[in-house]
């Protein structure tokens, strides 16, 4: 398999900070020319443009989108032709995680679980498909292994993310044989930064991953990487999760 993504270019959502960050820097390791998706993060997206601009020239651009705004697949899209003048990857790890117990979910929790995990990422994978398919390209969703086993207490955001899973699979039927389409479904990687699982908690899910420990964002990173450049991959969703999905 040949690991070069030279002369390619990549859209990857959520792309300023944390996995999607690694992701960045993984694919444009591998030669490709990043587009940054972001939000809020202006001042990480810049940062890290810049720490990839200065490794190559004009390698990297970014670009700020409410991914709930029905202009955001357009414009996401736009500017990578715009700053690159082609897609061949397409990576959608932006993502929306809190807890909402049954009982007290209301539609403005569905609306932005939803829209953030499931919907920006078909409306942005329907944009990019004609982009994608001109150059075999293909789509990486970022998932979770609690697509097919539930997180309690996140009842709607583990449904979101087998939505996603499904999605993943029905565009690789929907899209072939111009444009692959995976996923990567991670584990513990990066604890959530606003404390929603306490200390012992986190010593359970450790506890609980047979390899013992909690993965990092590039592992994510090297597994986008991977099924980017797989040839006769699509329709899989891999687990990068220490193993944690055959324990619980």
């Amino acid at each position: 398999m040949n690991d070069s993504l030279e002369g390619k270019t990549a859209l990857v959502t959520g792309g300023a900070r944390r996995v999607g960050a690694a992701i960045a820097r993984r694919l444009h390791a591998a030669g490709a020319r990043v587009l940054l998706h972001y939000r809020d993060s202006e001042a990480d997206a810049a940062k890290l443009e810049s720490e990839l601009n200065a490794v190559r020239a004009r390698s990297a651009a970014k670009v700020k989108a409410e991914l709930l705004a029905p202009v955001a697949p357009r414009a996401l899209v736009g500017a990578a032709l715009e700053s690159f003048g082609r897609l061949d990857i397409l990576v959608n790890n932006a993502s929306t995680f809190f807890p909402v117990p049954v009982g007290e979910m209301e539609a403005s929790h569905w609306e932005e679980l939803v829209g953030a995990n499931l919907r920006a990422p078909l409306f942005i994978a329907q944009q990019a498909a004609p982009e994608l398919a001109k150059n075999e390209g293909s789509i990486v969703n970022i998932v979770d292994i609690h697509a097919e086993r539930p997180l309690k207490g996140y009842a709607l955001y583990s449904m979101t993310k087998a939505g996603l899973a499904a999605l993943t699979r029905s565009l690789a039927l929907e899209l072939a044989p111009r444009v692959r389409v995976n996923g990567v479904a991670p584990g513990a990687i990066a604890w959530p930064e606003d404390g929603q699982f306490e200390d012992a908690e986190r010593a359970r899910i450790v506890a609980t991953t047979p390899l013992g420990r909690t993965g990092s964002p590039d592992d994510i990173a090297r597994a986008v990487h991977f099924l980017a450049c797989a040839p006769y991959v699509t329709g899989q969703i891999l687990a990068v999760d220490g193993g944690r999905s055959i324990y619980i």
